[in-house]
């Protein structure tokens, strides 16, 4: 039995994201109006804060306004107001319909947002967590929850450290700590290990629509000065993706400094084994409205990540004793405005009220915080998470033309949601049909100008794993993938990884392997939600393993 130090918080939250960060400065700015003090630890898995972040990003600054109602002066780096929506239907990898802008639905204008690096939102968003007294300490992932005897949560155990591959200690072993806390915030992000644990053991998702996600990937390029217009946003659906009857879209948001944002989003209930979301990302950037700004630039960062996208149908129940589920650990974010930052916010600040006024009344943490649902339920973070539940439904079932026709009539002429609510049960992994029942799909090799490899890409990302550690991506049953995945789905985990990590690979002596690359990942999380029969478990790898995403 390893023996273990710990150290003991009245809040402990997991994941310097915007929804781990926000409760941790709401709720040291409760205890200062008070005249209190309050012990707040934040433990994030990448190697600084802002390492593992990666968002569009086009942010709506609701929530920042109202927990730092002087951000400007404080310097919050919000630098690009939005001056322009473009949106376009790409018909196909040479036409383009502009959609005029009296028939975008609402929630995709964007007049008084900004376009961010999220990363470094949460870097500034740390300092003032710090400046009020929170300890942030990155590269400590939480490897494990603690309960107490009668079940509720107690606290985290951070990961090891000096772990060889074969599990043995090395001799630079190092156990990680105990950290227990009155209240644990989880705020992992999407598809987060512990969240995945605590929505099963607690049965957070009874009675709900299953979850939904994207896989959305990105990159940050330096552009020709002519062709930079500062706040300019551009949105495309259709092509590529429609070829193969996915869904999803496109952005490309023009920043400061000569620099843009360039992604695609990659809905992840695509039936079609052979489709490979990056694949489909570099053929997009062929596409002349884009490729107009991307030629003569340079390619400056790569990432992926998934989004949890299944809206409020598919949002589990947040609260459970010792602790709460927030922000896209939960899945606050709002699909209809490809935005989740400021609601993740707005999920944080709810959290820290709830666990402040618990703490005041002398609460050990081990009840659950009905008082949180209560402020949810009377909040405008759950009338416009309500108001939008039927967009993603509507988009799965009817596609992107029609589902944004509904999604039209609900914004813009109705002003409300339709009285009915439509649904979508079928998970994500369940979707994929077998490989001989579905086109191949031949994809152009990179140009090294605009299209790119995925290791060429992942260099970019600034991905490092210690080598000598266990494998963080393990398999239920590690025949799975040769005995059943290749022969019905042509092993589709080749495809839909990012970043090049599985490979069905030829032995020696014949025959066929499955091979982890895990030095590669770019803990996208997408493996852990696509794989067909959930055979791949994303854990966490030793820490400050990972991207170290710049200005992402």
């Amino acid at each position: 039995m390893v023996e273990r130090e710990s150290m003991e918080f009245d809040v402990l939250i997991v994941g310097a994201g915007p929804a781990g960060l926000s409760p941790a400065c709401k709720i040291l700015q409760l205890a200062k109006d008070k005249g209190q003090e309050l012990t707040v630890c934040v433990v994030e898995k990448g190697s600084e804060v802002g390492a593992h972040i990666l968002a569009g990003t086009v942010f709506e600054p609701t929530a920042l306004n109202e927990l730092f109602p002087n951000w400007k002066e404080e310097g919050a780096p919000l630098n690009t107001p939005v001056v322009r929506d473009d949106i376009f239907v790409l018909r196909s990898q040479e036409n383009a319909i502009k959609v005029p802008n009296a028939f975008v639905p609402r929630n995709m204008h964007n007049e008084g947002n900004y376009i961010i690096s999220l990363g470094n939102l949460c870097r500034w968003l740390a300092e003032q967590a710090e400046g009020l007294g929170a300890e942030i300490y990155p590269g400590f992932p939480a490897a494990e929850i603690l309960y107490h005897e009668d079940g509720g949560v107690k606290g985290i155990v951070t990961g090891d450290m000096g772990v060889g591959h074969n599990g043995e200690h090395k001799d630079s072993y190092t156990p990680g700590m105990e950290l227990h806390a009155k209240y644990t915030l989880f705020c992992e992000g999407c598809r987060g290990h512990l969240g995945k644990q605590l929505i099963e053991k607690f049965k957070l998702d009874e009675g709900k629509d299953p979850q939904h996600y994207g896989i959305g990937i990105k990159e940050l390029w330096d552009i020709d000065p002519a062709k930079h217009e500062p706040g300019l946003v551009v949105h495309t659906t259709g092509w590529p993706l429609a070829e193969s009857s996915s869904t999803g879209g496109s952005f490309l948001y023009h920043l400061e400094n000569n620099q843009v944002y360039v992604g695609l989003i990659t809905d992840l209930g695509y039936s079609n084994p052979h489709v490979s979301p990056f694949e489909e990302f570099q053929r997009l950037k062929l596409h002349p409205e884009i490729s107009k700004y991307l030629e003569g630039g340079k390619r400056v960062s790569y990432g992926a990540r998934a989004i949890t996208k299944g809206g409020f149908n598919a949002l589990p129940k947040q609260t459970f004793p010792g602790g709460l589920l927030l922000g896209c650990d939960a899945g606050t974010l709002n699909f209809s405005k490809i935005k989740g930052s400021h609601t993740a916010m707005k999920s944080g600040m709810l959290g820290a009220e709830a666990v402040f006024e618990a703490l005041q009344k002398g609460s050990e943490g081990k009840e659950d915080l009905t008082a949180f649902t209560d402020k949810y339920k009377t909040s405008w973070l759950y009338k416009e998470l309500y108001e939008e539940r039927n967009f993603g439904p509507g988009m799965h079932k009817f596609g992107n033309i029609l589902g944004g026709a509904l999604a039209f009539f609900e914004q813009n002429i109705l002003r409300r949601s339709l009285p009915i609510t439509l649904r979508d049960l079928k998970k994500d992994h369940e979707t994929l049909k077998p490989a001989s029942e579905c086109p191949k799909i031949s994809y152009p090799k990179p140009d090294n100008k605009l299209t790119f490899d995925r290791l060429t890409s992942v260099f970019l990302s600034n991905t490092n794993h210690e080598e000598d550690q266990p494998c963080h991506l393990t398999l239920k049953d590690k025949d799975v993938p040769i005995n059943y995945n290749l022969p019905k789905y042509d092993e589709p985990a080749q495809r839909y990884c990012p970043a090049g990590v599985y490979e069905v690979v030829e032995n020696d002596g014949g025959g066929k392997r499955f091979q982890i690359n895990a030095q590669n990942c770019i803990h996208c999380k997408t493996c852990d939600i696509k794989d067909p029969t959930q055979n791949i478990i994303w854990v966490t790898p030793e820490g400050g393993g990972g991207p170290n995403y710049p200005n992402m």
